[in-house]
Parts: C-alpha cells; structure tokens; sequence
C-alpha cells in the first residue's frame, strides 16, 4: 500500500544545504553626464583686466612715455622734468593747487559737518527734502555751480546790479570771483555736499539713547557734539575730505568758468602748454606730477583710515 503524502512544497535555500549560491550578475550603470572642466579663475579676470588695460593704463602709458622724450627727439631723457621743475610757473601752480584744495578742503569739512547736523538733528519742515536734494546736487556738473555763482557775483551780476540801482554808482564792489578767493568759494560751494552725504549717512545710524543720556547727565549742546557726535563722524569725515582734497587736485571747469587768469592751478598748466604753447613734453610732466600727488594722497587716506580701524 503506498502512502502519497500530500503538503505545501516550499523551495529550499541553497545556503542552508551548503550549496554555493548563484553567481549574481551585476547590472553596470549607464553613462552618466559628463561633469563640466572648471574654468580656472585668472580667464574670468582677462575681460576686466583687458579694459582696464585699453582704457586707462596704455594712455597713462603714453603720457608717461611722452614726458620723458623731448620734441628734439634723442631718445628717453629726464631733461623735460628738468626744464618744468625748474621753471617759476610750475612752483606757482603747485603752489596754488596745494593751497586752494586744502583751504577748500578744510571749508568743506566745517561747513558740512554744520550743515548735516541741522539737517540730521534740528527738526524743521523739509529736512527730508532737503536730504534727498544733497543726492541731487552730487549729480550737477561743477561749471553749473560756478555760472550760478557768475550770474550772482559776477562783474554784470544780481548783487553788483543791485547795488548800482541803490546807489547810483557805475559800478558794483564785487569782482572777487576772478580772484583765488573767488575759485575758493566756488570749489566750497560745490564739494560740501560730497563731505555732508557720508555725514548723513553715518548720522543716521547714530544711537540717539546716547544723545538723551548725555542731555539728561547734564551736558550742552557743544559738549555732546564734541564728546559725542564728532568721534562717530570722524571715518565719514576723513572719507568725505580724502575724497573732496583729490577732487579739487584734479578740477579743471571751475577754474576755467570763474575766468580767475591769475589763478594757474596744475590742471589748467596742462591745458596751457598742451593746447595753447602745444609743448606736449611739459604738459605730460605736468600731468605726472599731478597724478603722482593724487595717488599718493589717496594712498596715504588708505594706510591712515585702515590703522584707524574706518
């Protein structure tokens, strides 16, 4: 008799009866897609460095390399350095393009620094319009600034034609705009917004619990402007001033639109030998000189405000 035995058959682990497992094909991936080279850092800079190059330095270049090769030809020579250094007109420009950009320079800061701490802490209606106006200004090209001074102090201007209508005279008393103190006031007049914008700014993130402390302690206004305004002021003062003291180095229309004859600053010697005496040599001396001072005045307000922590 045979017993059939029926059951649920289940398949038997290879491992469990010692028998070596499948081999167990692996799939390879696909290609995947390429990773990109990087592209090395100094071919991003050629573009800016090429421009740069092109539009500043190989000028600069030619005026450098055309100061030092006088119009006789004989190749490169120190004698137009010589020649300009040893000349009485260009001490008298130095002279005067020192004196004017730092009185002006010094005229900014004060009037300025007055000038922004009305607007930044004495309420008065259009302060705020006021402020917005200073942006504007910034904007104006100087000869704006010096016609506008012309058309109120020039020889035909508003206050000489007034005095003439109130006092019969032939002529007014104001003819100091053709006159170093004219050239001056005008450089004043329109660099003072360049000291008061950086003021203001730093006005603006100034703690006013300290300005109540210190009023509530007992001290004046004076004191609380030197003791406490003026130390967070000076970084934006020493900007603002870096920045006014190379500009009037370097201004030209001022000088020009205020017809000051008597007035010859560096700028205004380049123009005279290059255009009018067409001594190119000399006006690209001159021009040297006048680049060399600002890039070292601007060098010097780097170290100081660096070591100064601004």
């Amino acid at each position: 008799m045979t017993t059939t035995a029926t059951g649920t058959a289940t398949t038997a682990d290879p491992r469990t009866l010692g028998e070596p497992a499948p081999a167990t094909t692996a799939t390879a991936p696909g290609p995947g897609p390429r990773r990109s080279r990087a592209v090395p850092a100094w071919v991003w800079a050629l573009p800016p460095v090429a421009v740069l190059a092109l539009a500043f330095l190989y000028p600069l270049a030619l005026v450098v390399q055309q100061s030092v090769t006088p119009d006789d030809g004989g190749g490169v020579s120190l004698d137009p350095y010589a020649d300009v250094f040893a000349s009485e007109v260009f001490r008298d420009a130095l002279t005067t393009t020192v004196w004017l950009a730092v009185g002006s320079t010094v005229g900014c800061l004060v009037l300025g620094f007055v000038l922004a701490l009305v607007i930044a802490f004495v309420p008065f209606p259009g302060g705020k319009a006021v402020a917005r106006f200073v942006d504007v200004f910034l904007s104006f090209p100087s000869f704006l600034i010096t016609l506008a001074l012309l058309f109120i102090y020039g020889s035909v201007g508003m206050a000489n034609g007034l005095w003439t209508d109130v006092t019969g005279a032939a002529d007014g008393p104001f003819h100091f705009l053709t006159t170093p103190w004219g050239v001056l006031l005008a450089e004043i007049t329109y660099f003072t917004p360049f000291v008061m914008r950086p003021l203001l700014a730093a006005f603006s993130q100034l703690d006013t619990g300290q300005l109540e402390v210190a009023s509530s302690l007992g001290a004046g206004p004076l004191r609380i402007i030197r003791q406490v305004i003026l130390p967070e002021a000076l970084p934006a003062l020493a900007a603002g001033g870096s920045l006014v003291l190379v500009m009037c180095l370097n201004e030209f229309g001022i000088v020009l639109f205020t017809g000051a004859k008597d007035v010859t600053t560096l700028p205004m010697l380049v123009y005279s030998k290059a255009i009018l005496e067409s001594d190119y040599p000399a006006a690209c001396v001159v021009a040297v000189v006048n680049i060399a001072i600002s890039v070292g005045l601007y060098s010097l307000y780097r170290v100081v405000s660096r070591r100064a922590g601004a």
